[in-house]
């Protein structure tokens, strides 16, 4: 069994990096594609991925192609990949971040109190433009934002408003234009009795929507803030 030590580490969050350990795996580009595929959806048909993968090419062609890939991935990387028939899979060894994010997401989603560190990591895989990362990445964005909202609520609760307000700047960084986000930086502004805080969020929020969208701040948002003007 794989020492946890050594255990693979697939990073898709930010650059895509595959780690034993310390180390850095040098890994072909078709095997970046593969193993990123594997990475969000753990196992695929091999017909499935020679179409996402090369989506351009004859059939025989792609399929020529992903055995080529595999056996190139292997030689440089070792067994990551576990083939059943025509199904090809993941090895359970391997840790991917975006899966782990999306648990965590989840959990905290759920009220649950886990590790929330993953939350306030990077995008997934920024510049890939294959559809079925787009897709992925914007399912992995909404999760992480209702997971941030769901944080902060849950700070504000437990009376710890700085943690909150990092976990609602966050889920602003991510999406500036998410009110549910801006609501939460006044809310936990308020707690700390920040009302100047809070006013100054509020009116560059207002403005934010004035000049993207033309729209005024919801009577949800307006009413948080007894003084804003």
């Amino acid at each position: 069994m794989t020492a946890a030590g050594l255990a693979p580490h697939l990073r898709l969050l930010g650059r895509f990096r595959l780690e034993r350990g310390a180390t850095a795996v040098d890994v072909c580009a078709g095997g970046r594609r593969l193993l990123a595929y594997l990475g969000l959806h753990r196992r695929a048909t091999r017909t499935v991925l020679a179409g996402a993968l090369w989506p351009d090419a004859t059939e025989e062609r792609a399929h020529g192609s992903l055995r080529t890939t595999l056996w190139r991935l292997h030689r440089s990387s070792g067994p990551l990949i576990r083939s059943d028939r025509d199904t090809l899979s993941l090895e359970d060894s391997v840790i991917v971040d975006a899966q782990a994010l999306a648990e965590s997401a989840r959990r905290v989603v759920d009220g649950d109190q886990v590790p929330h560190q993953l939350l306030f990591d990077g995008d997934l895989l920024p510049g890939w433009d294959e559809h079925w990362v787009v897709f992925e990445r914007e399912r992995l964005r909404q999760l992480r934002l209702h997971a941030l909202d769901a944080l902060a609520v849950q700070f504000i609760t437990q009376g710890r408003p700085a943690l909150a307000l990092e976990a609602a700047l966050e889920s602003v960084r991510v999406e500036p234009l998410r009110e549910s986000a801006h609501r939460l930086v006044v809310c936990a502004h308020l707690a700390e009795d920040n009302v100047t805080e809070a006013a100054r969020h509020f009116r560059s929020f207002r403005d934010l929507l004035r000049r993207e969208l033309g729209v005024e701040p919801s009577a949800r948002l307006t009413s948080a803030l007894p003084l804003a003007p």
